[in-house]
């Protein structure tokens, strides 16, 4: 893959444009498994589902992905139930995707 695991997420306050469908797809090459998906405002985010094989996989999972996104100040919306964790990554202050996004996937599959 790439060396996107190694590096830190970068906060934004909103003073930078959100990346286009070009930068985005340069960036989707070095995760594995994300989509790019729009929500109902057209703004790109990445979703990744995974799953396991009962309720406490998936809570085990989630709890190091918290810790994952707390240690890099980057928090991804996370719903979780028996058997799967659905994650979605986009940078708020933006409306859309930025390399700290692509950042924290490459952490999250590294759990």
């Amino acid at each position: 893959m790439s060396d996107l695991a190694k590096k830190k997420c970068i906060p934004c306050e909103g003073d930078i444009p959100p990346f286009d469908k070009s930068e985005i797809h340069k960036y989707l090459k070095k995760v594995d498994g994300w989509d790019v998906e729009k929500n109902n405002d057209e703004n790109f985010y990445l979703f990744k589902e995974f799953k396991f094989k009962n309720f406490i996989d998936s809570q085990n999972f989630v709890n190091k992905v918290g810790n994952v996104a707390e240690q890099e100040n980057h928090h991804p919306d996370i719903s979780f139930g028996w058997g799967y964790c659905k994650i979605k990554i986009f940078t708020h202050a933006i409306k859309g995707l930025a390399e700290s996004d692509f950042i924290l996937a490459a952490k999250i599959d590294k759990i």
